[in-house]
């Protein structure tokens, strides 16, 4: 393998390379029916093998392109870096030549702003991630093997020599594991942090289990609020597998184009996106759905992890007192205990999660600027930035709901 030379190509299709090479790249510990399991031990890098993440799969990324929800129309064209060795893929790396910054979670329009003030031209960009998944997970995708941190090293140098061919102001990894950002720091690119708040499962049997380690006023107030949810008729129901149906997906985009209309202009995800994914990955995907008067009234997606269920969309079309927190909060808790999940990721932002028992989490990404004036501006707002992100973290997490000395560990 050290003698081997590493071969790098960047390839405008994620069909352009087959589900068996990606996937051993994306999830080389398996596959999700194979149960929760914890990484691998890793390497001089920390790059372990990651646990089974859905969203790195060679179906979901799929997903994303053939339904139109990510192509070069829609301002995400593909450019996934590959490895190869000896002619076998060893690395891949999700990557896309971006004409905006809409879909990110990572917000950098005021460095584009900027930029563009000064005469720069900011995009296009590159961008490292899922598409509209603000969900941390492997990023520089490995399989088992090879020489990780050889493979390591040169997709990290890849994505800046691909910046330079694509002729991209930056390159943004975002949502990274911690020893990734590490990694590519080494190689230039700034460090940021953010904040999201997840649950985290200590080895509760039951809800009322996590209830117990709550204080009081919390403990009643989502006794409460639980009821009332539920207090006009509704059903909740939970849909994985073969029970969801495509009038269960109907239902669901309706009410994801309520939200996403409401909230983005327009919605990321095509109607047809949903189907595909049915049809590839229904035993990752989770539906909690709310039912009243015989039809459905609102719902959730969640996909399912080796370790974590991920909270995605959520929308409704009859709007019920704490219904959004039962279907997108507290289900979600229910189903992770059942499964034996470790933790529950809620999306993006919501300090009102906090009292509902999911505290701060630091998220990671990375960030090659090719300009160094605008590289030395965002480096200096970066420092400031992350001791920001730093204190309100410590801060948060004083606001949690537990009992006293029951404080979930950080």
């Amino acid at each position: 393998m050290a003698s081997s030379e590493i071969t790098l190509e960047a390839v405008p299709s994620i069909g352009e390379v087959s589900a068996e090479d990606w996937n051993a790249c994306a999830n080389p510990s398996g596959v999700a029916d194979l149960g929760p399991s914890s990484a691998l031990s890793g390497d001089c890098t920390g790059l372990s093998t990651p646990a089974y993440n859905p969203f790195v799969s060679h179906a979901f990324l799929s997903a994303a392109e053939n339904s139109g929800s990510a192509t070069a129309r829609t301002g995400w064209g593909p450019r996934h870096l590959i490895a190869k060795v000896d002619g076998k893929v060893a690395g891949v790396v999700p990557c896309y030549l971006k004409s905006h910054s809409q879909g990110e979670y990572v917000f950098d329009r005021g460095w584009a702003d900027a930029y563009e003030r000064a005469g720069g031209r900011y995009y296009p960009k590159l961008q490292v991630s899922v598409p509209f998944t603000p969900a941390t997970g492997p990023r520089l995708l490995i399989r088992d093997g090879v020489d990780r941190a050889r493979i390591a090293e040169a997709l990290a140098s890849g994505l800046i020599a691909l910046c330079g061919v694509s002729k991209a102001s930056s390159v943004h990894v975002t949502f990274a594991r911690e020893a990734e950002w590490k990694l590519l720091a080494s190689h230039g690119f700034l460090q940021r942090t953010d904040q999201q708040f997840h649950w985290h499962n200590h080895g509760f049997a039951t809800f009322d289990d996590f209830l117990a380690t709550l204080n009081s006023r919390h403990r009643k107030s989502i006794k409460r609020e639980r009821r009332e949810a539920l207090a006009a008729g509704i059903t909740i129901h939970w849909l994985t597998g073969s029970d969801i149906t495509e009038d269960a997906w109907d239902a669901f985009f309706a009410f994801y184009m309520e939200t996403g209309s409401r909230k983005w202009g327009r919605p990321y995800l095509t109607r047809k996106f949903f189907s595909l994914i049915g049809e590839s990955m229904s035993r990752d995907v989770l539906l909690v759905m709310a039912r009243r008067n015989n039809r459905w009234i609102a719902g959730a997606i969640n996909f399912i992890g080796a370790d974590t269920l991920f909270g995605r969309n959520w929308g409704a079309v009859e709007h019920h007192p704490f219904l959004h927190f039962e279907v997108c909060y507290y289900q979600a808790i229910e189903f992770a205990i059942k499964r034996g999940l470790k933790n529950v990721e809620a999306g993006a932002q919501g300090e009102h999660k906090i009292a509902r028992g999911y505290l701060p989490q630091t998220t990671h990404s990375a960030h090659f600027i090719a300009d160094p004036g605008l590289r030395r501006a965002i480096d200096d707002y970066l420092k400031r930035e992350r001791a920001y992100v730093a204190e309100a973290g410590r801060e948060l997490a004083e606001m949690g709901p537990f009992r006293k000395g029951l404080e979930e560990a950080p």
